[in-house]
């Protein structure tokens, strides 16, 4: 059986600069000591869009801040803790160099292990701790930088089902965003938008539908909706709102079938699993209600748990980091060395074929 642990956890993988205490019993229970997150909305919002070298300035001028406000909250010293977790990939290079050689520089001077998380194994590993779920599940994320739909067979062991050949999903809601002149972040306006919209007017692409594959594909969406934006422009009010309806009906009903698919595999290579099956879905594109929505029916017509962290551990968070350590120390895994080295490329499972941005530092996810 595993001991008590307790371990900080720092992320700066991308424009949130966060720091928690996060425990886990012998049982496997979790405990949030505490969860402090500062965004850089504002010092981004006037570029539409995240500027990497703003994002690793303010990172470093908050960082040590949110550290010991985390601490103060947790009401615990480094002493107290038993290990360090910090995003070393994938995400901004300047950003992660900040968050991992502050984590290596407190381990060294606290005497404490140092765990260098993978992100996504962050965004992987949520539903453990919120709700407790075994191996094996399947795990949708759906991201600003990722669209994947991975199974996750255990700590250290997944699959890459599927993923996104061209723009990831939320990349698309900023996109679609930015050429309508809506504010940014996108994902949240299209939404707001598309509530007054006609979901009907515009016959947007449904991009993969129907093929055996389980990758997505949205730059062709994108394209539709600048198209049918440039032949009525200038666009109104409500025809904005008539793109956007209609732009988030064909994301869902392109989910229906890609996600549809990915179960339907689940349950043919796993029939005997005990309990029912879950999906798990992460990521900041998992707080839209369309697409929320659908996966909850999707996952009632196949049988399957809809399992959604709340929206804070959703997007960028430290508790995560911190629980991905702990799971990582719960079953014997090894820290790693001060000499570990900060990756804006880090696939979770790097046997998969890179199918999009593969550059001289490997696969983008």
């Amino acid at each position: 059986m595993a001991p008590f642990l307790r371990i900080l956890g720092i992320e700066t993988s991308c424009d949130e600069t966060a720091a928690a205490v996060v425990e886990r019993d012998a049982e496997g229970r979790s405990n949030v000591l505490s969860d402090v997150v500062l965004s850089q909305l504002d010092e981004h919002s006037a570029y539409g869009g995240v500027v990497p070298e703003i994002a690793a300035r303010a990172h470093v001028e908050a960082l040590d801040t949110l550290i010991e406000e985390a601490l103060q909250r947790a009401n615990v010293s480094l002493a107290d803790v038993d290990a360090i977790a910090a995003t070393s990939g994938p995400g901004l290079i300047g950003g992660l160099l900040v968050g991992l050689m502050t984590g290596k520089a407190i381990a060294r001077a606290a005497g404490k292990p140092l765990y260098a998380v993978n992100h996504l194994e962050g965004h992987a590993l949520t539903a453990r701790l919120t709700d407790g779920l075994s191996f094996p599940y399947l795990m949708l994320l759906v991201s600003g930088g990722h669209t994947q739909l991975i199974l996750v067979r255990g700590i250290g062991q997944y699959e890459r089902w599927g993923t996104t050949i061209d723009d990831a999903l939320g990349e698309a809601f900023d996109k679609t965003a930015k050429l309508l002149g809506l504010p940014y972040p996108g994902g949240p306006e299209v939404e707001k938008a598309a509530k007054s919209g006609n979901p009907d007017r515009f016959s947007f692409p449904r991009p993969l539908v129907g093929e055996a594959r389980l990758d997505f594909s949205f730059s062709g969406l994108k394209t539709a909706v600048r198209q049918a934006a440039t032949e009525i422009a200038p666009v109104s009010t409500q025809d904005i709102a008539d793109i956007c309806a209609s732009f988030q009906k064909a994301i869902s009903r392109t989910l229906k079938d890609r996600i549809g698919r990915g179960l339907q595999r689940f349950k043919t290579e796993f029939p005997h699993i005990e309990g029912q099956p879950a999906l798990v879905v992460a990521g900041g594109v998992a707080a839209n209600q369309e697409v929320r929505g659908t996966l909850q029916a999707l996952c009632g017509t196949h049988g399957f748990r809809f399992i959604a962290p709340p929206l804070r551990l959703c997007t960028d968070n430290a508790v995560m980091i911190a629980w991905a350590g702990l799971e990582r120390m719960a079953i014997g895994v090894a820290p790693d060395d001060l000499d570990v080295q900060p990756r804006s490329r880090w696939p979770l499972d790097s046997n998969a074929e890179a199918l999009v941005n593969y550059g001289k530092r490997g696969a983008k996810a």
